[in-house]
């Protein structure tokens, strides 16, 4: 099972650059499977760049620092 709270501490790191352009991340689920739900908010959500923050940014950041972790998506609106 994934720690929470090291995929809180791996937002932490990718938070203040999204928030420079007006957007933020907010974790809403961790599977058993490593699949991590992130609804992206402010400016970022609905960027035609959101799908590319997802997989680039903060899939790849939070692959890196938490061990588990399989791939990002975003959540249902």
């Amino acid at each position: 099972m994934i720690d929470r709270n090291l995929v809180e501490e791996a937002l932490e790191v990718i938070r203040p650059v999204l928030q420079n352009d007006g957007g933020d991340v907010k974790l809403v689920d961790v599977d058993s499977e490593g699949v991590v739900t992130v609804e992206l908010q402010g400016a970022c959500k609905g960027c035609p760049m959101s799908q590319l923050t997802l997989s680039n940014g903060v899939e790849r950041i939070l692959k890196e620092r938490v061990p588990g972790v399989t791939r990002v998506i975003p959540a249902e609106l």
